[in-house]
């Protein structure tokens, strides 16, 4: 087990290792949560993500995940990678997201003892966007390092909050100007992770190419001995190309956005762990995070209409990457699992 995982454990970046609810309502436009307008395409591939509809057979209790994992044959290579596990969990989705993460968290670490936990938190505080106060949380609670997205900068008390602290990065292909960095280091018992977190260019926001800036991010993190990318895009295409553009050079490529969880996690031809969408951590009993009475208010009248969180099935998804080597990956396992109930503890 890794150090602290009994518990919650505070990490700092790795050029400090060797040193001793604020959510409001979410507005939107007509269309569909999350600023999405009527029509634009969504970015999720059709396919289960293999567990059953709520109060079918096999559907996972409170606390069990359902899993669905992909391996590759690999030889373990000590602490670089046979005995290192990256837990990442998906677009966590306002208070309630926040609630199931924090409650989700001592059994996953019973479960895999990761060695490393990264959240992507950018819808985190009402639906949107991150406040100083949630993040420090949410680091505080063991997150090794939080990933952001096109949602980063919705609140404005973050910005000065994500120059000073190194250990959230917003899309790395945001321009230089902005807020932020779009890279991090953290570390844990001699083992250095990098987390690059991108934005997509299409039906996106973001200042320059995923694809060119992938580059400088990998110079920054150096020789960190595993590397995760968390690709947050609307189009399918773009995180798929990723997948194959950084096969082999980096562990694992996580999609982030739709709140969607695809069916393909898998490790590709060269060790990357790859799926093109993680999910989200949140209500699905909503319409990708919010309620769904107003989403389909939005949708049939085309007209504004002020978005909350919803609160109805409250879920967390996400993967566990087993690592084989530097930079490679052994396996890909989805965790899709229900909100814990009080004092319940995984079998």
């Amino acid at each position: 087990m890794a150090e602290g995982q009994a518990g919650s454990r505070k990490s700092k970046p790795a050029h400090e290792a060797n040193e001793t609810d604020a959510s409001a309502p979410a507005e939107s436009t007509a269309g569909g949560p999350g600023g999405r307008t009527a029509g634009a395409p969504a970015g999720s591939t059709a396919g289960s993500p293999g567990e059953s509809t709520a109060g079918g057979p096999g559907e996972p209790t409170a606390g069990a995940p359902a899993e669905s994992t992909a391996s590759v044959p690999a030889e373990s290579d000590g602490g670089a990678g046979g005995d290192v596990g990256i837990l990442f969990v998906g677009d966590v989705v306002g208070g309630i997201g926040r609630r199931t993460l924090l409650a989700s968290l001592p059994l996953l670490r019973e479960r895999y003892a990761p060695t490393f936990t990264v959240v992507n938190a950018e819808n985190v505080a009402g639906g949107l966007g991150i406040t100083p106060k949630i993040a420090d949380e949410l680091l505080a609670s063991g997150v090794d390092a939080i990933t952001l997205g096109n949602h980063a900068y919705h609140r404005r008390e973050i910005y000065p909050y994500l120059d000073s602290e190194p250990r959230i990065v917003r899309p790395a292909n945001f321009l230089r100007t902005q807020p932020g960095r779009g890279v991090c280091v953290v570390q844990h018992d001699g083992v250095r992770l990098g987390v690059v977190n991108l934005s997509g260019n299409l039906y996106l926001r973001a200042g320059r190419s995923a694809f060119t800036e992938i580059e400088v991010a990998l110079s920054e993190v150096g020789d960190a001995d595993q590397v995760l990318v968390d690709m947050h895009a609307e189009a399918t295409s773009e995180k798929v190309a990723m997948g194959w553009y950084l096969d082999g050079r980096v562990t694992a490529v996580v999609g982030t956005h739709t709140h969607v969880p695809t069916a393909d996690a898998r490790v590709l031809d060269e060790g990357t762990a790859y799926i093109t969408d993680v999910g989200m951590t949140g209500p699905r009993g909503g319409v990708i995070g919010v309620k769904r009475e107003q989403a389909l208010e939005g949708l049939v009248t085309q007209m504004p209409v002020r978005f909350e969180t919803s609160e109805v099935d409250p879920w967390l998804m996400g993967v566990f990457i087993r690592c084989s080597g530097p930079r490679r990956a052994a396996s890909i396992e989805q965790i899709l699992m229900r909100r814990p109930s009080p004092n319940s503890r995984e079998k």
